[in-house]
């Protein structure tokens, strides 16, 4: 079945319209299948496809390899105002890796701190008896309210996140689907140190 926005793209191919390949990559996300898909395109020929459910509580993250083979499957739960409030990762077997939870400054709604859990291995604080993460990611914000770059945790010895997956964080950088990103988050709560 052929989709209005194919339809689309062959007319103005027959009409000499279409944008060139260097003008379709500069574009930051393609809108695919209507208005709860998004793909992402890297340099590199890999992408990544984020898939929104219709009341925006779950988000969905799959990054492909250039040759298209799934290598990480992200999946965010979030508050009422598009900010994650957790996420589940998976690698491309579907295999649960991590368990991430975010905490937001209640002042202002900023991420403050995002803490990953391994999802194989139940690691307990020697002290507190509690469920302990391998590492967290605290950021902090000067006066104009810029993010500084993640400050990491690592709580137990071995590979940490960026040297499996490439990144530092799991935190959701750009919400393909938000339409204002200086939004406060009036859901925000504060996480327990």
């Amino acid at each position: 079945m052929t989709t209005w926005k194919s339809l689309i793209v062959l007319m103005m191919v027959a009409c000499g319209g279409a944008e060139s390949g260097a003008q379709q990559r500069s574009r930051e996300f393609d809108a695919v299948d209507g208005p709860n898909v998004r793909i992402m395109r890297h340099e590199d020929g890999s992408r990544t496809h984020f898939t929104r459910t219709p009341d925006n509580r779950t988000l969905t993250k799959r990054k492909f390899s250039p040759n298209g083979v799934l290598t990480m499957l992200t999946i965010y739960r979030m508050d009422s105002n598009g900010n994650p409030i957790g996420c589940r990762i998976s690698d491309g077997q579907n295999n649960l890796l991590f368990k991430v939870s975010y905490g937001y400054r209640k002042s202002d709604g900023q991420l403050v701190e995002e803490r990953m859990f391994d999802a194989r291995v139940m690691r307990r604080d020697p002290n507190t008896g509690r469920e302990m993460p391998v590492q967290r990611i605290c950021y902090v914000y000067d006066n104009q309210g810029n993010r500084s770059a993640p400050i990491v945790f690592n709580l137990l010895p071995g590979k940490t996140f960026e040297q499996v997956f490439g990144v530092k964080s799991s935190a959701l950088e750009t919400n393909p689907f938000k339409e204002n990103s200086g939004t406060v988050n009036p859901n925000a709560r504060p996480v327990g140190r």
